[in-house]
């Protein structure tokens, strides 16, 4: 589980970095890093179910916001913190109450609407007021979300079938 916790706090830091950063007025660099965040709390979720995933998303949170707080100003440490908190624990309790179907609907369900909520409150609470043009940022991070959410099936396939 170190290294779930690891990754996590790589994601997280790199994506709160990344973010500061449009790639143009619909996208930051960050929406193509932070989805793989889920992919950790569901992999996490899955073998060594709920608990063990809120460790996880409560460590990772906790030295993510450090590490963020050094990578990004205090606003984006911040914003991230409360939008990562919410809606990663929102993915552990979508994940588990699907656990019993299909293999891709726990994990895609379970990121898409917590991609909804992080950015939603991410970008509200990161760029309210500012010059950044954050509702359109914050419309094409979160098709990037899913895009990639749909994409990480590709892995997750392979996990679920090992058992």
């Amino acid at each position: 589980m170190p290294l779930l916790i690891l990754a996590m706090v790589l994601v997280v830091a790199s994506a709160n970095y990344l973010v500061q950063f449009p790639v143009n007025d619909w996208l930051t660099w960050g929406a193509l890093t932070y989805p793989v965040s889920y992919f950790v709390t569901d992999l996490t979720n899955r073998r060594f179910g709920p608990a063990a995933a809120r460790k996880v998303v409560y460590i990772g949170f906790a030295l993510a916001v450090l590490a963020s707080i050094w990578l990004a100003s205090p606003r984006i440490a911040m914003a991230s913190g409360t939008a990562f908190l919410v809606s990663q624990l929102m993915d552990v309790a979508i994940f588990n109450r699907l656990r019993r179907r299909a293999w891709w609907q726990p994990p895609l369900f379970s990121s898409v609407i917590g991609s909804a909520v992080d950015t939603a409150l991410f970008f509200a609470l990161a760029f309210w007021g500012t010059a950044m043009p954050w509702v359109t940022l914050a419309i094409g991070d979160y098709g990037v979300k899913v895009a990639i959410a749909l994409a990480l099936l590709v892995p997750w396939c392979v996990v679920a079938r090992r058992g």
